[in-house]
């Protein structure tokens, strides 16, 4: 098993001063593996932040990221056999949408590809591919939603499933769901099936 933090959109100090402190209370060093960021850290301290909790982190650069944080416009790591692709999202376009999305997932060639910059949590399968958008663990203000619940997803990385759990804050209280997908097959698990 391998726990990997799927986080972004903070917008921090400019649109929130913090991340939620039920979150702080639930994002503990020691218990996560890996951190996938969609950007918009916009700050060094909550990049330091990220560090205390995990060594193993990848940070791709959102549109109001500062240029001295040098993070690249988008990155490709490979956890446990599977292909991950990380990118903000702010020029996919229309924002969000799925075959735009796809295009951007056939491009780099992964098994799943973390987006962010719509805030908004979404998640879904397409053609034995998964796409996964934490929304924004701050829960700062956007120009594509009103209604801004912050969330983020630790996703727990089994032999042959995954079992995702999605964090969101609504009206104060916290809500958990867990959402399971089939592993990718990838051409190295196919290969030590032969």
């Amino acid at each position: 098993m391998v726990f990997v933090l799927i986080i972004g959109d903070f917008h921090i100090p400019h649109r929130t001063y913090d991340v939620p402190t039920r979150f702080k209370k639930l994002l503990v060093p020691g218990k996560i593996e890996i951190i996938l960021s969609t950007g918009n850290l916009t700050n060094k301290e909550t990049r330091e932040y990220l560090t205390t909790l995990a060594s193993d982190i990848h940070v791709v650069k959102g549109d109001f990221d500062d240029d001295n944080l040098n993070l690249p416009e988008n990155d490709v790591v490979v956890i446990d056999g599977i292909k991950f692709g990380l990118v903000h999202g702010h020029d996919v376009i229309p924002w969000g949408d799925h075959d735009s999305l796809g295009v951007i997932q056939r491009k780099l060639g992964v098994d799943i590809l973390i987006h962010g910059h719509t805030h908004e949590f979404s998640a879904f399968e397409s053609e034995g591919k998964i796409f996964i958008n934490p929304g924004s663990v701050t829960g700062a203000y956007s120009g594509f939603t009103e209604d801004v619940v912050p969330s983020f997803v630790l996703m727990d990385i089994q032999k042959e499933k995954i079992i995702t759990y999605v964090y969101k804050l609504k009206n104060g209280e916290l809500e958990v769901n867990k959402l399971f997908f089939s592993r990718p097959k990838t051409k190295e698990s196919d290969e030590n099936f032969d």
